[in-house]
C-alpha cells in the first residue's frame, strides 16, 4: 500500500499563521508565506502543472451529475455525510495527477480509499483540525487543487465568503460533506439496496444507491443510479434495465369486466 501523507492540526495552524508566545510577529508570518509558498511550489513541480487547471475529471458515472461533467475549479460542492461518495470524487482527479486533501475525517480508511481508486500518492490527511477547521481548510486550499472537509461547527458568513474569494484565487476544488452557501451543486444519495443477499443468506457483493444532484445550472434536479460499490469494490453505473412489458386489456375483456361488476352490485 503506497503512503498517505498525514498532518496533525498544529502544524497546519501554524502555517495558517498561528502565533506560539513568545514569537516575534513579523518573522513569524514571513514564515508562514514561506512555507505555504514552499508548498505549493513543490506540489506544482511534483504534478508537473499548475494548479489552476481546469476542470477536473471525475467517473463516467458521476459525470452527469455535476455542472460541465466535472469539479469546476474555484468551485465548492455540497455532499452527504458518505465516505463512498466522497472516494468516488476524489478517485479521477487523484489518478489525473491532483493532490487531495482530506480534512476532519479520522475514521477515513485507506483501504476503502484505495479501493475506490484514490491515489494514496496524493492524498493528505487532517484527522483532527480542532475548532480552527476553516481556517485549515483556507490554508489547504492555498497548497491542494482539491479539498474536504467535515466541518466540526458552524462558520460565520464573512469567513465562508473569504473561503470562496480564495477557492477562486487559487482554482481549487472544495467538497464539504453537509450544506454550504453557493454550492456549484448539492449531491444527496438514497434508496440503497444491496446485492448478493437471498432469503437470509448469502455474501454481500455490491450496494446500489440513487443519487441525486441539484444546481442553480439547472432548471431541475438530475439523478443517475450506480453501484457504489460494485462487487469489485469501485464505483459504476447501473446498467439499465428493461422494463417488463404489461399487457393492456383489450376492449372485449373491458366491457366483459363491465358487465361482471354490473352483475355483481
Amino acid at each position: 500500500m503506497r503512503a498517505i501523507v498525514q498532518l496533525t492540526a498544529q502544524h497546519v495552524h501554524e502555517t495558517a499563521g498561528q502565533r506560539p508566545t513568545g514569537s516575534d510577529p513579523a518573522a513569524l508570518d514571513a514564515s508562514s508565506l514561506g512555507t505555504v509558498a514552499q508548498l505549493r511550489a513543490q506540489v506544482e513541480r511534483v504534478q508537473g502543472r499548475r494548479l489552476d487547471a481546469p476542470v477536473l475529471p471525475v467517473h463516467p458515472a458521476l459525470a452527469s451529475l455535476l455542472p460541465g461533467g466535472g469539479l469546476r475549479p474555484g468551485s465548492a460542492y455540497s455532499l452527504p455525510r458518505s465516505t463512498s461518495v466522497l472516494l468516488a470524487l476524489l478517485a479521477q482527479p487523484s489518478q489525473a495527477g491532483s493532490w487531495c486533501g482530506v480534512i476532519g475525517m479520522p475514521r477515513l480508511g485507506a483501504e476503502a480509499a484505495e479501493g475506490l481508486g484514490v491515489d494514496l500518492s496524493r492524498l493528505v490527511l487532517i484527522p483532527d483540525p480542532g475548532s480552527r477547521w476553516l481556517a485549515v481548510t483556507s490554508t489547504v486550499a492555498e497548497v491542494l487543487p482539491v479539498v474536504a472537509v467535515r466541518p466540526s461547527g458552524r462558520a460565520a458568513d464573512g469567513e465562508i465568503a473569504r473561503l470562496a474569494a480564495r477557492l477562486r484565487d487559487r482554482g481549487a476544488v472544495l467538497l464539504v460533506q453537509g450544506p454550504w452557501p453557493q454550492a456549484e451543486a448539492v449531491i444527496e444519495v438514497g434508496e440503497p439496496t444491496w446485492e448478493g443477499v437471498g432469503r437470509g443468506h448469502g455474501y454481500l457483493s455490491g450496494r446500489e444507491v440513487t443519487l441525486t444532484s441539484s444546481s442553480r445550472r439547472w432548471p431541475r434536479s438530475r439523478r443517475a443510479r450506480v453501484m457504489l460499490p460494485d462487487a469489485a469494490g469501485h464505483v459504476s453505473a447501473v446498467p439499465e434495465r428493461m422494463r417488463r412489458v404489461e399487457v393492456l386489456p383489450s376492449a372485449e375483456s373491458t366491457e366483459s369486466f363491465a358487465r361482471q361488476i354490473r352483475a355483481v352490485g
